[in-house]
């Protein structure tokens, strides 16, 4: 946890937001989110579970609803108590919500950032199931990954890296991951986030790319005029639930629910 402390203190998440394949991972999560917050009126109530500096807990709190925001890094929480008062925004762990919240308080819960530094089945059916504990049985969970291809396609070939990371062991020659804290992030493919749903004894309402294929073509992104920009997040939207669209985007977010 301490890498990941420092890391972030340097990385600027609401920098990479606003650049144009971020804005695409933004726009589409958002539309998901609004999607099914029709399901409980505008008093439902928001945790974000590893929220950075509030890019999805600010704007959700100003539309009025009751927002929580749980952030590993001090100085990213400090970042978000500056910049609104209208979230709930506490320092913590993912993987210890027990003494910050109560059971079943939450309709919506969203983990867009845990699960990218967390290297065991372990560790992350913990954070699932913690935030099942903390979610009304019928309410919403939505967890974001890394995929597993797309680290392959992009760090690997297009960045050049494929054969030491041969080399070092990080690739295995059927194109498995062996990644370590180390790395500071972890990828997973559909298959493994089937698993981890089944474990955690979530049910799954559907699986997303927030990105589709954004994250390939960031120099075409950046010269996009603004029309083209948004028929592409039409068209990102769109194709968001096909499955041979998911496994080699950058980021997949698995939406869960389950029975009380």
């Amino acid at each position: 946890m301490d890498k990941i402390t420092e890391y972030y203190n340097k990385f600027n998440e609401d920098k990479r937001l606003k650049t144009p394949h971020g804005r695409v991972e933004y726009i589409i999560s958002m539309k998901y989110i609004h999607r099914f917050l029709e399901n409980f009126g505008s008093d439902a109530k928001i945790l974000d579970v590893g929220a950075g500096c509030g890019a999805y807990s600010i704007p959700l709190a100003e539309e009025g609803y009751e927002v929580h925001a749980l952030e590993l890094v001090k100085h990213n929480v400090a970042r978000l108590r500056a910049k609104s008062d209208k979230v709930h925004a506490l320092q913590g762990n993912a993987l210890k919500l027990t003494r910050k919240f109560e059971k079943g308080y939450f309709d919506l819960v969203l983990v867009f950032g845990p699960m990218y530094h967390l290297f065991s089945d372990e560790d992350k059916l913990k954070v699932l199931s913690e935030a099942k504990r903390v979610l009304k049985p019928g309410g919403i969970m939505m967890v974001a990954y890394c995929m597993k291809d797309y680290a392959i396609i992009r760090h690997g070939f297009m960045d050049g890296d494929i054969l030491k990371s041969k080399a070092d062991g990080k690739i295995s020659d059927d194109f498995e991951l062996n990644l370590s804290e180390e790395d500071l992030y972890d990828y997973v493919s559909v298959q493994q986030i089937d698993e981890l749903t089944k474990g955690a004894g979530l049910k799954r309402i559907t699986i997303f790319t927030p990105d589709g294929p954004a994250n390939y073509i960031r120099p075409v992104l950046r010269n996009m005029t603004d029309e083209e920009f948004d028929l592409f997040t039409d068209y990102v939207y769109k194709i968001s639930e096909r499955n041979d669209m998911i496994g080699a985007a950058a980021h997949t977010v698995d939406v869960l629910t389950f029975e009380g």
